[in-house]
């Protein structure tokens, strides 16, 4: 092949990348579109929740979630992965809705159970759809960078709404919950109008010119074939990881409110942390090529920790400039352990074993979430944060063996397309 003909393959599968990317990038402005999301917890304060009420709440989401992971993810595969995310949107939208309207907390108990499963409808389907349709058109290659920068503006978007819902709040949280609402109803009329579905069966796994290796009958058995001791060391560690951010940043309304900041700087503070995490990921496809995942992942654990720790001293700007300064960096490890996970599984059942792997990390984040209700009603907010950095510290000897022993997660099953190149400091 020649210089000229190597360019224009390479410019072919640039094309094809942004053509399936671009609808993507829409639909990731509207679907986070939240308005409540950095003051959600104090609309639920105001409803007269407590700390371990709020907990329970947010534990609650995310283990119905993590429950509901396995049976919408085979649907996914079954009927559509398209239709997943719409089933899903559309009842997140509906549950919010149903939130502002009511103060009864066990009305609450069950509108996060509905959102829980609508979440578990969204999460596993958006990636395996992103990922198919690329495999589809050959342009797996840009993965990385086009979920890098799905994460960015996202992220991006989510900070202007947490700003415009803190003054949104100021006239009313009706406005904030049905503008909320409304953008999960235009995403999904994005998804359906620009974007074609895909299912387990339509889908192609990518193979290195080699014959194709026993198809799986169910995700199952797809499961067991994939599932190395470092694969499953990374869902775990993601999962902590997660369990440890996810609380960190909703949590961190209520410390910095304990520690004498207003409601309106908490929304700028927590949309500016949601600016950093948008802006951070578009790092991920130099990391990946420079540093790799392996050592990223103690990073990130290692970098949570401390800003957990600091946390514990008190200060309000203490606090604030370790959230600004250290809440990007997981950012980054979340984008590229998702694409070693996409690599990893067989596109047939995709959607269902992205969910099984979601449902560990739904899990976890739900008892996360309830430790730190817990340590906060404990020990205070401050205190109870910096007690909670053990979990990072943990995970992050849990990944020592993978980072030194240099294990495999991938299997040799499946091969992306493409050159490979090793990561550093593997030859």
């Amino acid at each position: 092949m020649t210089t000229t003909e190597a360019l224009d393959g390479s410019a072919a599968v640039d094309d094809a990348a942004r053509s399936v990317a671009r609808p993507f990038y829409v639909y990731a402005v509207l679907a986070n579109s939240l308005f409540q999301r950095g003051v959600f917890v104090l609309f639920l304060q105001q409803r007269g929740f407590s700390a371990g009420q709020v907990a329970i709440l947010q534990t609650l989401i995310y283990l119905v979630s993590g429950l509901a992971e396995l049976p919408t993810g085979v649907i996914a595969d079954r009927i559509g992965r398209r239709a997943s995310i719409v089933i899903g949107q559309v009842l997140i939208a509906g549950c919010l809705l149903g939130q502002v309207t009511s103060s009864n907390y066990w009305v609450f108990l069950t509108l996060f159970m509905g959102q829980g499963v609508g979440m578990a409808c969204v999460s596993g389907s958006d990636t395996a759809l992103l990922y198919d349709l690329l495999v589809r058109r050959g342009a797996t290659a840009g993965y990385v960078k086009i979920k890098s920068r799905f994460t960015m503006l996202g992220t991006v978007t989510s900070g202007v709404a947490i700003v415009l819902g803190g003054q949104l709040q100021r006239f009313s949280w009706g406005i904030v919950y049905l503008g909320s609402a409304s953008c999960l109803v235009l995403a999904v009329v994005v998804l359906m109008s620009r974007v074609p579905e895909i299912r387990g069966a339509d889908a192609v796994d990518e193979q290195d010119g080699a014959e194709k290796g026993p198809v799986d009958a169910t995700a199952w058995r797809a499961m067991l074939r994939v599932a190395t001791p470092a694969l499953v060391t990374l869902v775990v560690v993601s999962g902590l990881m997660h369990a440890t951010l996810t609380p960190y940043i909703i949590f961190t309304q209520k410390t910095l409110s304990d520690q004498g900041a207003g409601t309106a700087l908490v929304s700028v503070v927590i949309s500016a942390g949601f600016f950093v995490g948008g802006v951070v990921p578009l790092l991920s496809d130099r990391a990946n090529r420079s540093i790799g995942y392996r050592v990223i992942v103690p990073v990130s654990l290692l970098t949570l920790a401390a800003a957990l720790g600091l946390s514990g001293l008190g200060l309000v700007w203490v606090t604030i400039t370790a959230f600004l300064v250290l809440v990007g960096i997981p950012e980054i490890t979340a984008v590229l352990v998702d694409n070693v996970l996409n690599e990893a599984v067989p596109s047939r059942h995709r959607a269902s074993l992205l969910s099984m792997i979601s449902f560990v990390e739904s899990v976890l984040i739900g008892t996360g979430y309830l430790v730190v209700g817990t340590l906060m009603d404990g020990l205070g907010s401050s205190v109870g944060m910096a007690t909670y950095a053990a979990v990072p510290l943990l995970a992050c000897l849990l990944w020592l063996p993978v980072l030194f022993r240099g294990a495999r997660v991938t299997t040799e099953i499946e091969k992306p397309a493409g050159p490979r190149h090793p990561e550093p400091g593997q030859r």
